[in-house]
């Protein structure tokens, strides 16, 4: 089937880009491709604790990057996916700006994406990460909920009040965060989609840092052909310089050129040439 977003996409010389035999949507870019199974109903609105500083789930949160995120996900990310990591450098040059935490940002293309970032960028686990809400009533739950995920809220003035209030909170604590702006995933997707603004107006309203991070393509061989099906690719995760934000300058402007100077670095992180989607989503 025809589709202009690959006839369309120009790449270096080199650099690959996967066919997995998925069919793509041509618009519509934050629509989610995935369809998880719902195994609860928990609600996501203002009695959800997005702030929650229990016993409970400090202990988890703890267990959960201690005994399962870096001995386990982190493993099977670099067996399965051959994960590597590129531009830890750009983490010590810059280390003095991004103590006080930072925003990574990168595409969403894989199941293991996230963990690929955290890995690439030695996450702690007071990092905090916004989520599609309606996966927390997946088996993936505990998961979820142990390695910092928080809820977006799915609706309710009040809700999203507490769920602000919360991240606030995160930041005084000096917590890095982790965002997807393209929204939802896309398995091996190789072109860079429009970002939503969310991760900019957090950075302009926080003073933070963003750390784009970009997650590229290689063809799976070798040994890891044991570990997964020919045609899906192994990751790599590169970290990239930081961008700052001018507080100085109006919310608005700054939000849009950050959002635009982050789509332009990690298009040219990721050897995309000529990209064919657009920076901004068309229906915002």
């Amino acid at each position: 089937m025809k589709n202009i977003r690959f006839d369309n996409l120009k790449v270096a010389e080199g650099v690959y880009v996967p066919e997995i035999g998925k069919t793509y949507p041509q618009e519509g870019p934050d629509q989610s491709l995935q369809h998880p199974q719902y195994i609860a109903n928990r609600v996501f609105d203002e009695t959800y604790p997005y702030l929650d500083d229990s016993l409970k789930f400090r202990l988890n949160n703890w267990l959960g990057y201690c005994f399962f995120l870096y001995p386990i996900v982190f493993t099977v990310n670099r067996i399965k996916n051959g994960l590597r990591i590129r531009g830890r450098e750009n983490l010590r040059k810059y280390r003095k700006q991004l103590k006080g935490g930072a925003i990574t940002i990168s595409n969403h293309c894989n199941r293991l994406d996230a963990p690929a970032v955290l890995d690439a960028v030695h996450a702690n686990h007071r990092t905090r990460i916004p989520m599609y809400a309606p996966n927390f009533n997946t088996k993936d739950y505990w998961y979820m909920w142990a390695v910092g995920g928080i809820p977006i809220p799915e609706g309710g003035l009040q809700a999203m009040k507490l769920f602000n209030a919360a991240f606030d909170e995160f930041h005084r604590r000096g917590a890095w965060f982790h965002i997807f702006p393209e929204a939802a995933r896309w398995d091996a997707y190789k072109p860079l989609r429009p970002f939503q603004k969310g991760a900019f107006t957090m950075a302009y309203k926080y003073n933070m840092p963003l750390l784009p991070c970009v997650i590229t393509f290689r063809p799976r061989t070798g040994i890891y052909k044991w570990f997964g099906s020919p045609d899906e690719p192994l990751l790599t995760v590169t970290i990239g310089e930081p961008l700052f934000p001018d507080i100085t300058n109006n919310r608005r402007d700054e939000v849009n050129r950050l959002r635009e100077a982050a789509h332009n670095t990690m298009q040219k992180m990721a050897g995309i040439e000529e990209n064919t989607w657009p920076v901004v989503p068309e229906n915002e």
